[in-house]
């Protein structure tokens, strides 16, 4: 979303669900303490920092979509 920080576009997803949520994935170099704890409670699903470890991706696939 264009203009939005991730935690901005997360809280707008978040507000247009109904019934069906979608998983939100915070994909980051930000690596500060309680920046996961701060993705988490806006409503992001999982936190990911880079450089990605290779199968991390796969993972987190496996663990959020059907």
């Amino acid at each position: 979303m264009p203009g939005m920080s991730g935690l901005e576009a997360t809280s707008q997803i978040r507000r247009w669900e109904s019934d069906k949520r979608t998983p939100i994935i915070a994909l980051t170099a930000a690596v500060q303490k309680g920046d996961r704890e701060k993705c988490l409670s806006i409503g992001m699903d999982d936190y990911v920092t880079k450089p990605v470890v290779k199968g991390t991706i796969a993972k987190i696939l496996q663990r959020w979509l059907p």
